[in-house]
């Protein structure tokens, strides 16, 4: 019965925020500070606190349109706001390539931020108008893979590129995708199942009264206030483990590249040894969303993630000497944020009322993605201080091991509901 559904939602929607994910990772590689890879360092005159705060400042902007967009989702159409935010990441990412200062680039990189920022929760109303609990785990997996699948994407075209055309026209290259892909995602995404005309009246019935049954059984016995629906404890606890989700995935992603460095690779290798944890990641993410659909389990997948992930990275740190066994260590790690995002955002779909659901999703990813650009920051400054990545990523990984503390504060995944 689902099918049609999954090849029909799931592999536009998973490369359209693909694209998105390569117009905001691809500075990953071009800021590696070897320049026989690209010169982007050297031309905007940037040092390592520099570095943190170009890709971390995108997530100041990315916290602007968060709550309206979800709330935008909810009350008119997530197929339409998406689409116009398709225009202006597009616009905004070729802006980042067209920079000639370092000011410039960052102010770019702010409006990329501000121009993605309803994307995210406007695709989990979509998703949730969609797909039942007992999928969603699933159809939240299938659809973030296009965070490994960007940077396997990024690291291998952009580290190819770079070396041939340089980080400018490269950058505005792929900020011209979005525009690509708009038609596609017009013509294909409908908000509901009773906006469909491919889908049969079976499963329009079956998907409208499971989905109706299963937003009552969450639906508080009062209409919530505003304060109410933003600072519940639930609301509050997402939000911290989201900050320390985003500043390890984040803080890792912007200096994987400097503990490449002094290896003697070629940018090729360089992409290759860049992309190699994210495609373990893409693998990792189906295994974990389906058992965690199969056992009607959330927390203890997320709590398992992160802790995994966290230990991980402090050992990648303690056998620094030794390269490969390092390195291994990283690959355990990197996964961690792409993999809990099924679980993590599985159990704010299922707990959060269906009148509220965009909006305080939307406020819990603008907060938490605030660790986006602390994560890249802290670690910039802790390596510019102590002179090396040492500490920037002992400190990171403590944090996901809080978070993994945290996700026993979350309640468990209620009984699935049946038509």
């Amino acid at each position: 019965m689902k099918s049609r559904r999954w090849l029909r939602i799931i592999p536009v929607a998973l490369i359209m925020y693909t694209i998105s994910y390569v117009d905001r990772t691809n500075i990953s590689i071009a800021l590696t500070p070897d320049t026989s890879i690209s010169t982007m360092v050297k031309d905007l005159g940037m040092n390592k606190v520099m570095m943190g705060e170009a890709a971390g400042i995108f997530f100041i902007g990315y916290v602007l349109l968060q709550v309206p967009g979800g709330f935008w989702a909810s009350r008119w159409s997530a197929r339409k706001l998406i689409s116009i935010c398709l225009i202006g990441w597009g616009l905004c990412a070729i802006g980042c390539g067209l920079a000639r200062t370092f000011r410039q680039f960052e102010a770019a990189r702010f409006l990329l931020g501000a121009a993605e920022s309803a994307v995210f929760p406007a695709m989990l109303v979509l998703l949730a108008n969609w797909f039942p609990r007992s999928e969603r785990a699933q159809a939240n997996a299938y659809w973030n893979l296009c965070q490994p699948l960007a940077v396997v994407v990024a690291a291998l075209s952009t580290g190819a590129l770079l070396g041939h055309f340089g980080w400018r026209p490269v950058i505005v290259l792929e900020g011209m995708l979005p525009f690509l892909w708009l038609p596609i995602w017009w013509f294909l995404i409908r908000d509901r199942p009773r906006d469909a005309k491919w889908i049969s009246a079976e499963e329009r019935d079956y998907l409208e009264t499971t989905l109706r049954l299963e937003a009552a059984a969450v639906e508080p016995p009062r209409a919530l206030s505003l304060v109410e629906k933003f600072c519940q404890p639930l609301v509050l606890v997402l939000i911290v483990i989201d900050f320390f989700h985003n500043c390890l995935a984040y803080g890792c992603m912007t200096f994987f590249t400097s503990t490449l460095k002094g290896e003697g690779f070629t940018s090729w290798q360089y992409g290759m040894l860049f992309a190699l944890p994210y495609t373990f990641t893409a693998v990792l993410m189906i295994l974990v969303s389906r058992h965690s659909d199969k056992v009607n389990e959330r927390r203890m997948h997320l709590a398992a993630t992160y802790l995994v992930s966290g230990l991980s990275l402090i050992l990648s740190v303690s056998l620094r000497h030794h390269f490969w066994w390092s390195y291994a260590f990283l690959c355990l790690s990197i996964p961690g944020p792409s993999v809990a995002l099924a679980p993590l955002w599985t159990i704010a779909s299922e707990t959060l009322p269906t009148s509220t659901r965009g909006a305080v999703m939307g406020l819990i990813n603008a907060c938490g993605n605030l660790g986006g650009f602390v994560g890249p920051f802290i670690a910039g400054w802790l390596s510019e201080v102590s002179g090396n990545l040492n500490l920037s990523f002992d400190a990171l990984g403590l944090g996901i091991l809080f978070a993994a503390a945290l996700a026993f504060l979350l309640p468990k995944a209620a009984p699935v509901q049946r038509a």
